[in-house]
């Protein structure tokens, strides 16, 4: 299973994939084109180096059928950073395959080489697949371990 570090090359094929995560779940989009430019900002170096915008993407298939996108930034609790799972989609033909599993875990793997010691991830209720996933690979949603109480995640527009 391949999964290899984006560069900004990679930003036309993650805006469309991003795209199709957000109609497939009725989020609103900018479309393909806009959100490839985004990319390209945020990706920063041709190298996919992390640099000051702290985003840091994976591909992974030969299609590319799924990626993910890792935010990292210096953490209030420890020396280390914090990293923030902001996308992580597979493409519903390649589900199952273990694709996304593959994406986790390289992105836990390469946030701790840049520097984490936490990573953190925000999903829906519904979203029971990807709950199995991250659960099975030790996230958890409730504080101080699994009998506390249920966390949540709350957002807002400014």
């Amino acid at each position: 299973m391949t999964v290899r570090r984006a560069t900004r090359a990679d930003a036309d094929v993650i805006g469309e994939l991003l795209h199709r995560f957000n109609t497939e779940f009725h989020s609103p989009t900018p479309g393909a084109p806009a959100l490839a430019e985004r990319l390209r900002e945020l990706l920063g170096h041709e190298t996919g180096a992390l640099d000051g915008h702290g985003t840091v993407a994976l591909l992974a298939g030969a299609g590319p059928d799924g990626f993910a996108i890792v935010r990292l930034r210096p953490s209030l609790y420890s020396p280390q950073l914090e990293a923030y799972l902001a996308e992580l989609y597979v493409v519903p033909e390649r589900r199952g395959r273990g694709l996304g599993r593959a994406l986790l875990r390289a992105c836990c793997e390469l946030s701790r080489e840049l520097g984490a010691d936490r990573i953190e991830l925000g999903t829906s209720e519904d979203d029971r697949g990807a709950r199995a996933l991250y659960e099975s690979e030790g996230f958890i949603n409730r504080e101080d371990g699994p009998d506390g109480p249920l966390m949540y995640v709350y957002e807002r527009d400014l």
